[in-house]
């Protein structure tokens, strides 16, 4: 056992040695600035030439700067931008225009005023696997992978991103399978053990070990001949009960034949305005602060989406053609940009996804335009706190003055398969979401789909008369999807939905193998 520490000690020494010998000459780079979250939006701010912002709302209706819960306030420009009417003036009567002058258009406005803009020269990522391992979750086998995606950091050394992921693939169906994306802390599925002849040589070994190590142990063991210090886990039982319920949303996928991946937006970039500097985007920026229109953290969480399916693309197990991405809260906003701006992703599922996601920016309910020009402003381009300035050098601005909104974006994924999931008030997905700005807005995108040529709701795309459906009766019949579950700040009730209508509208069969 001494040996075995020495031996420990030993080798942290030699990598601290290392660790000395490899340090970066921080000299020949430019100086990385570190930014509180507060310096930094006073940097955005000077920039942008506002000395003042409106404050967000509180969630709190018991504090007098409560946010607005009254319909009848919530519509102070009711009139969205016309989605099929170029900046010119003309009417898109056809997918040709849509493509070639009116998309365009939006993700032009887009990104200059809401997300920012990706830069034209980001680093390219290179993908390791780490383990592959044979596993089960749930009464599925699957093959289970730790992926690392490591970013040139050559021309800045001294910012290192690591995107992590884990793609998790059944073993039980034919061929290649869909699979699902999933913004989240990839973890892989309960390790799978050693076979019993395996954990015999582990434990002869351990034996052996420790009474080298420690004598006294020989007459223990002894005294104890059928002990097993190594002793296997408690797999799946084959034979018990399934569980009462829905079972878990990556069981479900698995069931289905589909498999999913989870990669970690924070290691992307991080959740936090002190982290501006670092991460994706002050790699590429050499650790310095943003300009008012360069990308956000939701559009450089979309970004490492993509880079996760760069790799997807080269897993002969996964049929790349049929990835999706999926998120809830500020990753639900994040796969809605992904799947925008993202054209190789073939699904969505956009859950709770409130202001920056599906919800109106123009709508006075709830979350505001204010809530994220302040405290969750490093989410978008710097340009976006511009609709939030009650003091500027080029006067005030609010939500109406936007150019674009979210019913826009959401067009930006037309004609791919785009599903809009909420919860209700009473069980957690809180008012400040505005799941009625979310409807609106999907009624609203509701005619590019139609344009090119799938189905939308299957109602009127009128958004100002148009009622939200009865809480778990969706609207499911065609390409574009809303479903409001009885559940709270989550999409898990409504995979059960989900998975069906994406696997009929991806034309995907699963086929099992024969044994």
């Amino acid at each position: 056992m001494i040996k075995s520490i020495i031996y420990l000690l030993a080798v942290c020494l030699a990598h601290v040695v290392w660790a000395q010998e490899a340090k970066i000459d921080s000299s020949k780079y430019l100086r990385m600035v570190t930014f509180t979250q507060q310096q930094d939006h006073d940097n955005m701010m000077k920039q942008l030439g506002i000395t003042e912002l409106r404050p967000g709302p509180s969630g709190n209706d018991l504090d007098p700067n409560h946010a607005n819960n009254d319909e009848s306030l919530a519509n102070p420009c009711p009139q969205l931008p016309d989605i099929l009417t170029t900046k010119n003036g003309k009417k898109v009567t056809s997918a040709d225009q849509w493509w070639k002058q009116r998309r365009p258009e939006i993700a032009e406005d887009m990104e200059r005023e809401v997300y920012g803009r990706l830069p034209k020269k980001i680093p390219t990522v290179k993908w390791t696997v780490k383990i592959a391992d044979k596993e089960f979750v749930g009464w599925t086998p699957v093959i289970a992978k730790q992926l690392i995606g490591h970013v040139d950091n050559s021309e800045c050394p001294l910012i290192n991103v690591d995107i992590k992921m884990t793609l998790v693939v059944p073993t039980n169906v034919k061929g290649s399978v869909p699979v699902l994306m999933m913004f989240g802390w990839p973890s892989l599925p309960s390790p799978a053990q050693p076979s019993p002849e395996d954990m015999d040589k582990l434990n002869e070994a351990f034996k052996d070990m420790m009474i080298k190590n420690n004598p006294a142990m020989k007459d223990i063991f002894e005294r104890y001949p059928a002990y097993m210090p190594v002793t296997r886990l408690a797999g799946p039982n084959f034979f018990a009960p399934k569980p009462e319920g829905d079972p878990a949303p990556t069981e479900q996928l698995l069931a289905a034949g589909w498999g999913y991946a989870t990669i970690d937006p924070n290691s992307i970039q991080a959740d936090n305005g002190a982290g501006i500097t670092r991460g994706i985007i002050g790699l590429v920026n050499k650790g310095q602060p943003r300009k008012p229109d360069d990308w956000g953290a939701l559009r450089a969480w979309a970004w490492g989406a993509a880079r996760g399916l760069d790799y997807l693309e080269t897993d002969t197990l996964v049929d790349a053609k049929k990835v999706g991405i999926e998120g809830v809260s500020r990753y639900g906003k994040a796969a809605l940009v992904t799947l925008a701006f993202e054209s190789r992703f073939a699904v969505g599922l956009i859950g709770s996804s409130g202001k920056g996601g599906a919800t109106l920016h123009r709508r006075n309910f709830g979350e505001a335009v204010e809530s994220l020009t302040g405290g969750e402003y490093y989410w978008m381009a710097g340009n976006y706190m511009k609709y939030g300035a009650s003091q500027a050098s080029f006067g005030t601005k609010i939500g109406c003055d936007l150019p674009v909104d979210s019913h826009e974006l959401i067009a930006l994924c037309a004609p791919r398969f785009t599903f809009i999931s909420y919860g209700i008030p009473e069980k957690g997905d809180a008012k400040w979401l505005d799941q009625q700005g979310s409807y609106m807005a999907t009624i609203a995108a509701g005619s590019v789909f139609k344009l090119l040529g799938v189905k939308d709701l299957g109602v009127s795309n009128d958004y100002l008369t148009q009622k939200m459906p009865p809480v778990n009766s969706g609207l499911l019949d065609g390409e574009l999807a809303w479903r409001q579950h009885d559940g709270g700040h989550t999409d898990a009730p409504n995979f059960k939905y989900f998975i069906p209508w994406a696997t009929k509208l991806l034309k995907y069969e699963k086929v099992p193998v024969r044994r």
